[in-house]
């Protein structure tokens, strides 16, 4: 690149990296440039490298933004799980999972098992991959869920609040059973569900099987409407074993507390609502 002519038009390829917001590009146009000099790359694989440079920034910082958005306590992948200590997870299915197809299908993923065998991990992760997919998602665990519903409905802005959770293509709910649900908090999540039914997917986390939920929220009527909706087109993924956190002390934890007690979901059916007292399926769990 010697001459004042190629020079001029350098700095004109400068000038409009810059007016088009181009950083990326703009960083290494000068090495692409000696990379073209010295035969390595022809001028077709300089602009694709520095198209394609410019991509994965802005790509990058996408999902950096969409993570920061969907309020995500940690970044966590499928990768990072470790499959071998929960023997009784089906590694295939949740890989499954990740291919996001529930989403398109407005489905419910519950995840129920004892605490620390990793329901927020999966939960957290199949986020991320519906982030990288391009989905709006948001994650917030259901006391802090509550109680900004119980805010909204003090402020007369209830309706807003939930138009605003069901805009959201994903919609994660962890903890459930965790916190008792204050008063009134049940049919503000009934409500909540139910504007999202059928037309946005959802991820459950909780520690206390379907049977327990009227003691979760203080109210079997509400507790079975609820059901009524979240099993309507659900996965249900039950998770069966040790603390994955306490691991390295399960020597001081006693017997009883090292594995929760197994859970025992009604089958989700696909169509139809499911009948409250249907048959147990191990195999959906």
């Amino acid at each position: 690149m010697n001459g004042a002519a190629p020079s001029a038009r350098v700095d004109s390829i400068r000038r409009s990296l810059v007016s088009l917001k181009m950083p990326r590009a703009l960083e290494i146009l000068d090495a692409t440039l000696r990379r073209i000099e010295q035969g390595q790359i022809d001028g077709i694989e300089a602009l694709d490298e520095l198209l394609g440079e410019e991509l994965s920034l802005r790509e990058n910082r996408r999902i950096k933004a969409a993570l920061r958005m969907a309020r995500l306590p940690v970044v966590k992948t499928l990768a990072g799980y470790d499959f071998s200590f929960q023997p009784s997870l089906d590694r295939n299915r949740i890989l499954a999972l990740a291919g996001l197809d529930f989403i398109e299908r407005a489905e419910v993923v519950h995840l129920l098992g004892p605490p620390g065998t990793g329901k927020s991990h999966i939960a957290t992760a199949l986020a991320v991959e519906a982030v990288r997919a391009g989905k709006a998602v948001y994650f917030i665990p259901l006391a802090d869920l509550i109680a900004q519903l119980a805010k909204a409905e003090r402020e007369g802005t209830l309706r807003e609040k939930i138009r605003f959770l069901t805009r959201a293509s994903l919609l994660v709910v962890d903890e459930i059973g965790y916190l008792p649900v204050t008063p009134g908090g049940a049919n503000l999540f009934f409500q909540l569900v139910n504007a999202r039914y059928e037309k946005g997917a959802m991820i459950l986390t909780s520690n206390r099987g379907f049977a327990e939920w009227g003691e979760v929220f203080g109210d079997p009527v509400v507790a079975t409407a609820l059901l009524d909706r979240l099993l309507h087109h659900a996965v249900v993924i039950q998770i069966e074993g040790s603390s994955y956190r306490m691991r390295e002390h399960a020597a001081l934890v006693p017997e009883n507390l090292r594995s929760g007690t197994a859970f025992n979901p009604p089958t989700p059916k696909r169509r139809g609502r499911p009948s409250m007292k249907g048959n147990q399926d191990p195999a959906h769990g």
